[in-house]
């Protein structure tokens, strides 16, 4: 076994030397025709096959410490490969799904265009998700080949997401990828890391935390603004950080009084081109990565930690055992993470 097998892959024996796993628990997996639904010690998800697909199912991450769910429309969901520049000249040549309009209070005044569509949650819809079981964890993959492009580009660039749920631990992680056809100086996939927050004036959650800026408290969201006129990062003009984390601290009702956070982690700073937080009716938290000179036959990927923590502390902890890591893999009854 390798030393990165030895640190970053959760084995049978070492969770029960530790005494987070014992012989009876397991992690209990329900396919059906529409959704795979995934229980673990610590959390519940759901991932959709059919609608709105990528990612885990809205409301379904449950943190079992807590009974707290998320707040939005799913985590960790794929959208669109891009690149700068605007695509005005050829507008009309495309499928009305692939046009992005920019100059505006959903997108900010930063031209932008498809290079491959649709998108992929809202337009694939329907995926066939890969359920991989392992010892300690169960892992989820699946992918999308696209089927449009831009005047003078390929379709048929290869999107993958790996989500692998260990045994023992409040959060999942996750890969996405793009093995691309095309060539670009600055292709990147747009994302929600973690995902929005449905909210009405902060009733839902109390803040957010973003790593390069710092708390922000909910009445900031109580009325819109475009992503590049506040807490808006852009690698090249804000210094990178030392950990790219993105939360929001969720309130809780009922019995429970114990408010969380739910955080995406992205392992990576320096994949992450661009990372908008904003209110356009709820608050809208998209992330891009790659950005970089990309050629036909190449690929590029993120890896990700998705869940639950008690505090700010916990999540950088967390992030620092994982730091550095843009891909994940299942070989062997083992997750790895790998750069």
């Amino acid at each position: 076994m390798t030393l990165q097998h030895a640190i970053y892959s959760c084995t049978l024996m070492s969770l029960l030397l530790c005494g987070s796993l014992t012989l009876a628990q397991e992690i209990t997996v329900t396919d059906s025709n529409d959704e795979i639904r995934i229980e673990t010690d610590s959390l519940e998800a759901t991932i959709v096959k059919k609608g709105y697909v990528t990612g885990v199912k809205a409301q379904s991450l449950l943190d079992k410490a807590t009974q707290a769910r998320d707040l939005g429309f799913g985590l960790d969901i794929a959208d669109w490969i891009m690149e700068p520049g605007s695509d005005l000249e050829y507008r009309n040549q495309l499928p009305a799904e692939m046009v992005y309009e920019f100059g505006n209070e959903y997108h900010g005044k930063t031209a932008k265009r498809s290079i491959e569509g649709p998108q992929i949650c809202t337009q694939a819809k329907e995926l066939s998700p890969e359920i991989i079981r392992g010892t300690d964890f169960v892992a989820v993959q699946q992918s999308f080949r696209y089927h449009t492009a831009a005047p003078g580009k390929k379709s048929g660039s290869t999107w993958t997401q790996l989500m692998v749920f260990p045994q023992g631990k409040r959060y999942f992680l996750s890969m996405q990828k793009i093995d691309a056809v095309n060539d670009s100086e600055a292709m990147f996939l747009r994302i929600d890391m973690p995902g929005h927050i449905k909210h009405l004036k902060g009733d839902s959650f109390s803040q957010i935390f973003l790593s390069y800026v710092g708390k922000i408290p909910a009445k900031e969201f109580d009325a819109n603004f475009a992503p590049d006129e506040r807490f808006n990062y852009q690698r090249g003009v804000n210094p990178l950080p030392q950990r790219f984390i993105r939360a929001y601290q969720i309130k809780q009702r009922g019995e429970v009084q114990r408010d969380v956070w739910l955080a995406g982690m992205t392992l990576d700073p320096a994949v992450v081109s661009e990372a908008w937080c904003h209110q356009r009716g709820y608050v809208c938290m998209i992330e891009e990565f790659g950005g970089r000179p990309i050629r036909a036959g190449e690929t590029f990927s993120a890896a990700f930690i998705v869940g639950y923590f008690d505090s700010i502390e916990e999540m950088e902890a967390t992030y620092d055992k994982y730091r550095g890591f843009t891909r994940l893999q299942v070989r062997d009854d083992r997750w790895t993470l790998q750069r």
